[in-house]
């Protein structure tokens, strides 16, 4: 493969070539991750000593007969080898699945993520309802926990020692340290119900419907759940700049006579997002997996906490559906990431 041009950039087909190996390697994994998944809901429970009847029994719920379960058991493939189980499983994902344990023969168009035998509908739609609620507050707050952490990092390298800088870092261990349910509450208790500023939790409008109203349902959640992020991103930054504005390049570039605010951005910020585009990667996908805590303390009815209650109905096809797609999050948000590098720090180069 040749090497990049002149300038030092890499040329396009190494950028097609990149993206092509790139975006093998995430369905690979995605691949992988489906292997994980199968073997911690249906293997491990067979070597822990489950059998047939106990994995069928949190299909059907709590008030099925024993001759229900032995049936869901037979129809759902249990008594099949485990490899006969995973492609059956992994097939139904992409063609759908037939279900029938009796009383009828349900179907779960693809893709299908399961079929909940105790709501009788299949996982996918109740994903997708609740899905742009959890979208929405994992982008809101991403946004202001970005433009916040990086900035107080920035100024906190660049002022270090001051006021600033001290007061920064004490927020910022603040921030790290509380756990969010009682952040959350606390936020609920002034600004909605002391001060009346917005809206108590537990309500969301639709972006479509009303761009204004849902940002003000969600202003709490997002200043809540950014402030824990946002606190970790400072220091971080922080740590970064203190790294990189003491390099040789950086020093190089205030030699020739290139603005503080070229130096700053251009060499040490540039340089030093590196690293915190890799966690930002994870934790923007981690919570569009579904912002358990927070979806919890302000009742918005997103992924985390369908998730809250599929536990609490033992309702195995709706959490497995949602492990599948925060995975699946996981794994675009470390694609992205991933394309990313070589735009964002100079140093990285396509090999």
């Amino acid at each position: 493969m040749a090497g990049p041009d002149r300038a030092g950039h890499p040329l396009p087909h190494e950028v097609i070539t990149y993206i092509i190996r790139r975006l093998f390697a995430a369905v690979g994994l995605l691949l992988v991750v489906t292997l994980i998944t199968f073997a911690i809901f249906y293997l491990l429970p067979r070597l822990a000593g489950a059998t047939p009847e106990t994995l069928a029994a949190r299909y059907v719920g709590r008030s099925a007969t024993a001759a229900t379960v032995h049936l869901t058991a037979v129809n759902l493939g249990f008594y099949d080898p485990i490899y006969v189980q995973y492609w059956h499983w992994l097939k139904g994902i992409f063609t759908g699945v037939d279900y029938n344990i009796g009383s009828g023969i349900d179907h779960c168009p693809a893709p299908c993520l399961g079929y909940s035998f105790q709501t009788k509908s299949a996982v996918l739609p109740d994903i997708l309802r609740v899905a742009p609620v959890t979208f929405s507050l994992a982008v809101g707050a991403a946004v202001i926990w970005l433009l916040v952490g990086v900035s107080t990092g920035v100024l906190s390298a660049l002022r270090r020692g001051t006021f600033f800088d001290r007061a920064a870092m004490t927020v910022s261990l603040a921030g790290v340290s509380l756990p969010i349910y009682w952040t959350g509450l606390m936020a609920l208790a002034f600004f909605a119900y002391q001060w009346g500023l917005v809206p108590p939790g537990g309500s969301y409008t639709p972006i479509t419907k009303n761009p204004l109203l849902w940002a003000s349902d969600l202003m709490v959640p997002w200043i809540t759940l950014a402030f824990l992020f946002s606190a970790a991103y400072a220091r971080l930054t922080r740590a970064g700049m203190l790294e990189t504005m003491s390099e040789d390049y950086v020093r190089t570039a205030r030699a020739k006579g290139l603005r503080e605010r070229d130096v700053v951005v251009k060499h040490g910020l540039r340089a030093a997002l590196t690293p915190i585009l890799t966690i930002f990667g994870l934790d923007l996908g981690l919570l569009l997996g579904g912002a358990v805590l927070t979806e919890t303390a302000f009742s918005l009815d997103g992924l985390g906490r369908y998730a809250i209650l599929a536990i609490g109905d033992q309702d195995l096809p709706r959490i497995l559906g949602v492990v599948l797609v925060a995975s699946v999050f996981v794994v675009l948000a470390n694609l992205i990431v991933d394309l990313l590098y070589a735009v964002v720090d100079p140093r990285v180069r396509i090999q």
